[in-house]
């Protein structure tokens, strides 16, 4: 170690020293090749701190080739100078290019945004997604319909965009889809990827909607094969459908007053027609009830006069029930209990007038 230094020493030392100084200073185009090179060093990091860093670089050496051609004279600075620039330039084509590679539509990049983002959704992983629903947007004119109840096939999941989706089952509407939600996410989750089944609602477009649409064996094929994939869209899908659920549960709530269990099985009967509105023929009905109750109580006398004192009046069997939410409690959702669900479930059963409603599947179908 020390004979290599000694040697790197006696080279310095026997080095011609400089005869004389120039007594010129080098052109103007030599101070401004450092100005430039100084300023390009001083570039931060990131997409656009490599900009300003590989920009001011290239213009700075392209000045060196100019002093070196015009004022130096020197081919190796010419040389040098040159392939430095290249190398900056072609650097520079290569971000443009991958910028432009990373651009994404107006609509998938607000959907980014929007809903990825949050979620520190890599942006690769994202560009994965988008490419697996072929970076189409289809859209539906105002009434057009996505899906018909018991007609169309669920082969695909799709994502609302803009606009606004009315669902409805039998003609009863149940409720809307907006932009950024999932359009048939129940129907997803409800098949197995080898089972086929049909929508149990009708989707209409109530305005001009927009949205993206992936295949269902496409998609299935994306979340088999990236794990973080499938996460993303299991966490998507439970959030969507909850919120769903709840809003029935408010639209229930905001109906009869009562808030009910979202986990009660078949509750889409309590919101049949039969319950939604009584109307006049309900109120005769009611009327027609209430007459036979008091017609025995105007022929007491008569039967008093034939039967004995020790035995009961007929009419006393023959009242009419109260209404039965003047007996029923306000229940929380949080502290319905298995026990109180028959209760409950009779209390529909009279609200609604539905003998229906007691007969839901023993697997729990999903209602909207």
């Amino acid at each position: 170690m020390s004979t290599n230094s000694s040697r790197v020493g006696q080279l310095l030392l026997q080095a011609s020293a400089c005869i004389s100084w120039k007594q010129d200073v080098e052109g103007a185009v030599y101070h401004l090749a450092n100005c430039l090179l100084l300023l390009g060093f001083m570039g931060g990091s990131g997409v656009y701190g490599c900009f300003y860093f590989f920009g001011f670089l290239s213009a700075g050496y392209l000045c060196c080739v100019l002093w070196g051609w015009f004022s130096a004279c020197g081919l190796d600075i010419v040389l040098w100078s040159f392939l430095l620039a290249v190398v900056c330039l072609l650097q520079l084509a290569h971000l443009v290019y991958r910028l432009r590679e990373d651009t994404l539509a107006e609509e998938f990049d607000l959907l980014y945004k929007t809903l990825c983002l949050p979620l520190q959704v890599p942006l690769q992983t994202y560009k994965e997604i988008v490419h697996c629903c072929e970076e189409q947007v289809l859209t539906l004119a105002t009434e057009q319909t996505y899906a018909v109840e018991g007609e169309t096939p669920i082969n695909r999941l799709s994502l609302l965009l803009s606009g606004r989706v009315r669902v409805s089952q039998d003609g009863q509407f149940l409720h809307y889809i907006f932009p950024y939600q999932f359009m048939d996410s129940p129907e997803w989750e409800s098949l197995q990827p080898s089972e086929e089944g049909v929508f149990q609602v009708t989707l209409t477009a109530e305005t001009s909607c927009s949205y993206i649409s992936w295949p269902r064996k496409s998609l299935h094929l994306l979340l088999t094969k990236e794990r973080y994939i499938s996460c993303l869209f299991s966490a998507l899908l439970g959030y969507d459908i909850s919120e769903k659920l709840y809003t029935l549960n408010d639209k229930l709530f905001a109906k009869f007053g009562l808030r009910f269990d979202i986990r009660l099985p078949s509750l889409y009967h309590v919101l049949g027609p039969t319950a939604a509105d009584p109307g006049p023929e309900s109120e005769k009905g009611d009327e027609e009830v209430c007459e036979p109750a008091a017609s025995p109580l105007q022929a007491t006398p008569t039967s008093l006069q034939q039967t004995p004192p020790s035995s009961p009046p007929p009419a006393a069997t023959n009242f009419p029930a109260p209404p039965s939410w003047a007996r029923l409690s306000r229940p929380d959702s949080g502290i319905l209990g298995e026990d109180s669900t028959s209760l409950v479930l009779e209390d529909f059963e009279e609200v609604s007038g539905s003998e229906s409603f007691m007969d839901y599947r023993s697997d729990g179908e999903y209602m909207r």
